[in-house]
């Protein structure tokens, strides 16, 4: 996705899908292996959601985070809001 730009050239449209029985879904990524923390390009992602509405008129939402990423504090459950 570099060559779409930083995620504020992001808009929740360019990343969400719908698929079967209308589910949502959003894939992200982390940077090149041996390069950076992949948790912070999850926070990254959560984030955007988060500020753009994605968890607006939900009814529940589901995260498969790879069992490898031991950074950013993942071994915790994400907070209610």
């Amino acid at each position: 996705a570099a060559e779409r730009g930083t995620v504020e050239d992001l808009e929740l449209e360019d990343v969400v899908q719908k698929g079967f029985g209308d589910i949502l879904n959003v894939e992200c990524g982390g940077p090149e292996p041996g390069v950076g923390c992949a948790g912070r390009g999850i926070i990254t992602a959560i984030n955007f959601l988060e500020e753009e509405g994605a968890y607006e008129g939900l009814d529940f939402v589901s995260y498969d985070v790879l069992g490898d990423v031991v950074c950013g504090g993942f071994a915790m459950p994400i907070r209610e809001t």
